[in-house]
């Protein structure tokens, strides 16, 4: 099919500064298991493509999925006479943006491909794992549940850029609720849609089977377990709650079209503005941020963005001073500042807009026991469970699934339904501990949304265990 693209795309290609041809296959399959009942497994295809025409200050696009020579050349059209209405309408100057035309391949490693085992043998593993979870009678619920996700991409331009990649992803998630009486508790593995890059060898590097064992007996331990306390107090979060923090309190306030303005009937704006770009304290000397597209299992691994910028792995935040946006091409120019290959589309039916991809905490030099051991009386949490964040992405609150009260440098009492909250200008700047590589954990967050019309895309984070001092923490009703 990519030949054939490709001959069609040099057909129509018309008399214009720049034109370009974004080719997307998209596969997915889910199967899931609830309460020991298998569910009927649901499958999705889609295919189409995106053609974007630069022309004399103009830009345009037109989607189509009539892949004939004749429907490309509609859209085409469509897209050149976008580009002749915007033309000299526009926030940029568009034509003095020099769109890349590079060549190259980017293919997911999968070393158990999604079909090299059966239906009927992925269907055993999820059953087996579901029975699992009903421990107890006050094990009320649960589910478990595979998705995968195959994407075929061709990006073409009439300078010659062409660029193939090729993405597999997996979705693994487990929830188990507990219930006794008026009290309900939930643990989950990929209650946010944990995902990650690659095939079937994902359930092994993330220990899937044996989990729901797990979370079934922690949701018994947090329905008898007491309120989360209430008071300012040191707080560990464990990689799996670092991943949303980062997300709601680094990676949206850092979006170049957003701090422009692009967002802010939608999504709202960002505490951030231009001039704190090399100069604002983001977090404390402990805080190190990296763009970093090139960790094969991250979900948002890729070789090139949507618009054919190579990507590879930049500093935001170093040693807690913010440096760079996460701003493609289009925002470097209108903003005047660096940025990073985030240009990214959710299908072939949108355009590309600024996105998170893998947005990654560095680690740093201290061990687990080390963090637990210095900590004279705090709180361990896991597993997101609620967020709400304002609309500059500044003040926020978050509960969590999993607490666990620390005393005296050791674990002790668990608790139900911890919560804390804070602001993104201060919170980071009372990162006190940062820990090591042993402690470092690879996730992917598959629903994140943004955009007019919306896109849902996926976004890799990837943390240390860290501690925070001085945090608001208190517990629920």
């Amino acid at each position: 099919m990519h030949d054939l693209i490709k001959q069609r795309f040099q057909k129509i290609i018309p008399n214009v500064d720049f034109c370009s041809l974004r080719y997307l296959k998209k596969r997915s399959e889910e199967l899931r298991v609830r309460r020991n009942v298998v569910e009927p497994p649901t499958s999705q295809y889609d295919v189409g493509a995106m053609l974007m025409v630069i022309d004399k200050g103009g830009l345009g696009y037109a989607a189509t999925s009539d892949l004939s020579e004749a429907g490309l050349r509609e859209a085409v059209v469509r897209a050149q006479q976008w580009a002749e209405q915007s033309s000299g309408k526009m926030v940029i100057d568009i034509s003095k943006v020099t769109m890349p035309n590079r060549q190259g391949e980017y293919t997911s490693v999968a070393k158990k491909p999604w079909h090299s085992l059966s239906l009927t043998d992925k269907l055993d593993l999820l059953q087996r794992e579901s029975a699992q979870c009903q421990r107890d009678d006050k094990i009320v619920d649960w589910e478990v549940s595979l998705e995968s996700i195959q994407t075929e991409q061709l990006y073409l331009t009439n300078h010659g850029g062409e660029i193939k990649q090729i993405h597999q992803y997996l979705l693994p998630s487990i929830k188990v609720t507990a219930n006794q009486r008026v009290e309900t508790q939930t643990r989950s593995f990929g209650g946010l849609d944990y995902g990650w890059q690659g095939g079937l060898e994902i359930l092994d590097s993330v220990r899937f089977v044996g989990k729901g064992a797990q979370l079934a007996e922690e949701a018994l331990q947090l329905l008898a377990a007491p309120n989360c306390p209430r008071q300012k107090m040191d707080m560990v979060l464990a990689p799996d709650q670092m991943i949303l923090q980062i997300h709601e309190s680094i990676g949206h306030p850092l979006e170049l079209d957003r701090i422009l303005g692009d967002e802010r009937n939608y999504a709202g704006t960002s505490f951030v503005t231009l001039e704190m770009f090399g100069n604002y304290q983001y977090g404390s000397p402990l805080l190190n941020v990296t763009f970093n597209p090139a960790i094969p299992e991250q979900l948002a691994s890729y070789g090139f963005d949507d618009e054919g910028l190579p990507a590879e792995k930049t500093y935001l935040i170093r040693n807690g001073v913010l440096i760079n946006p996460l701003g493609s091409l289009i925002s470097q120019t209108r903003a005047g500042l660096s940025g990073v290959a985030n240009a990214r589309a959710t299908s072939w039916n949108r355009p590309p807009i600024d996105r998170m991809a893998n947005l990654n905490i560095e680690p740093g030099d201290s061990s687990y026991k080390d963090i637990i051991s210095s900590i004279e009386y705090g709180i361990l949490m896991k597993t997101n469970l609620s967020w709400s964040i304002d609309d500059s992405r500044n003040k926020f609150q978050f509960g969590c699934e999993w607490g666990q009260l620390i005393e005296k440098g050791e674990l002790t009492q668990v608790v139900k339904n911890p919560n804390y909250r804070g602001i993104s200008a201060t919170f980071w700047r009372n990162l006190k501990k940062v820990g090591h590589a042993d402690t470092f954990e690879v996730f992917g967050v598959a629903n994140c949304g943004k955009g007019e019309p919306n896109q849902v895309i996926r976004v890799g984070h990837a943390s240390p265990v860290c501690l925070f001092t001085d945090v608001d923490v208190f517990g629920g009703i």
